[in-house]
């Protein structure tokens, strides 16, 4: 028994063991064992390396953006003219990477607390039976007090008095001049992973730069300045049928970079997408079209809370940020390597197949490949 651990043990560490291999000359399985060689070598340096950069590791970026908005608006309403500034059209005012540039409204000037009565369609009546008093209705303007007024045949309702009315939208936009707007963006980016930290406002963009570029894709794709109207346009919108109703639109900050040259080339470029509609899409064809909301100033006069109430038609803007940078990395490299130096055992696979179940001579070929023992002539011989 002990003699018999022995040599197990001695075999185990002083004995080596390697598989027997079979050289068949066969022009067939020769050629389809190299060609499924080629295509995995093709696989491992075309896919795996070159296009996956299964050489590198990967991280996104840490960013932080802020916009600044420019550009001075005038309107002429019923002999009314108006300057209006940052502080008027943009929503909200700190700089976020998602705001509302105004470029229509309607206006109602005046409202303060009372009992009016509701614009015709919203509450019709006939008689103070169709007014249930305490009671509102989802598209009304205030609770119903009960009674029906004569003069407009629509229920009266405590609420901000005049009613908004927004039926009619002023076309064109009122705020046309919002074309020329500039939108100023900085963005800054972190790639924790490999301690690098880029900012849009690359090498040889300075204040002397600034000052004077526009962005264009061709001529000045890294100035940080846009014209409003190129944006729009850019988008693939009109920017007079976006500014009467509004809508959405996508800046997409784009930072691909690989770090194995120097960190100087990681640079961003912006792409623009129209996120709200389709531009070629008939307005009638769809549903609560555009992009709106409310807003009030409120003031006291003669000791009487009153208010402005605009709605506001803009065009929303959303900056994104995406993110990948690579650095070479040694132990993805051996994964890769690894992984592609198994793939090639699929060859062999194969051309077992065809060699032991698909030729002519598979017979022949099984008795080369395989060498068989009978356990019980062994037992027989061991005991003699």
């Amino acid at each position: 028994m002990k003699s018999q651990i022995t040599n197990a043990l001695s075999d185990f560490f002083f004995e080596y063991e390697t598989p027997r291999q079979v050289l068949v000359r066969n022009r067939r399985v020769g050629v389809v064992c190299r060609l499924i060689q080629l295509g995995v070598l093709a696989y491992i340096i075309g896919w795996v390396f070159i296009y996956e950069k299964g050489y590198q590791s990967s991280d996104t970026a840490v960013s932080s953006v802020f916009s600044k908005m420019k550009g001075v608006g005038y309107t002429n309403v019923t002999g009314t003219e108006r300057i209006w500034d940052v502080a008027d059209y943009v929503f909200p005012p700190q700089g976020d990477s998602s705001f509302v540039v105004m470029t229509n409204y309607i206006i109602t000037e005046g409202q303060k607390m009372g009992n009016c009565p509701e614009l015709p369609g919203k509450h019709n009546c006939s008689s103070d039976a169709d007014c249930e008093g305490g009671s509102f209705k989802r598209t009304g303007h205030g609770q119903m007090t009960g009674k029906c007024v004569n003069t407009t045949k629509t229920c009266e309702v405590l609420a901000w008095c005049p009613v908004e009315d927004d039926n009619n939208i002023p076309d064109p936009p009122l705020l046309m001049s919002a074309e020329n707007y500039t939108l100023f963006i900085k963005n800054s980016v972190t790639f924790p992973l490999f301690e690098v930290t880029r900012s849009n406002l690359v090498e040889g963009i300075d204040n002397n730069y600034i000052s004077k570029c526009l962005y264009d894709q061709e001529d000045s794709p890294l100035c940080p300045i846009f014209k409003l109207g190129d944006i729009v346009k850019m988008s693939g919108f009109n920017f007079e049928t976006i500014a009467k109703v509004g809508g959405a639109i996508g800046i997409v900050i784009d930072w691909t970079c690989n770090l194995d040259f120097n960190v100087k080339h990681c640079k961003p470029m912006y792409n623009f997408h129209g996120l709200y509609g389709n531009p070629d899409e008939k307005d009638k064809a769809r549903a609560s079209v555009g992009y709106n909301f409310r807003f009030a100033k409120h003031y006291m006069e003669d000791k009487v809370q009153q208010r402005t109430l605009l709605k506001v038609f803009g065009i929303r803007i959303d900056i994104i940020v995406q993110s990948l940078a690579r650095k070479f990395d040694i132990i993805p490299t051996l994964t890769a390597i690894g992984s592609g130096v198994g793939i090639f055992g699929v060859a062999t696979v194969v051309c077992d197949l065809v060699l032991l179940y698909l030729l002519p001579k598979r017979e022949f070929y099984k008795n080369m490949k395989f060498k068989y023992t009978d356990t019980q002539t062994q037992t027989g011989s061991l005991c003699n």
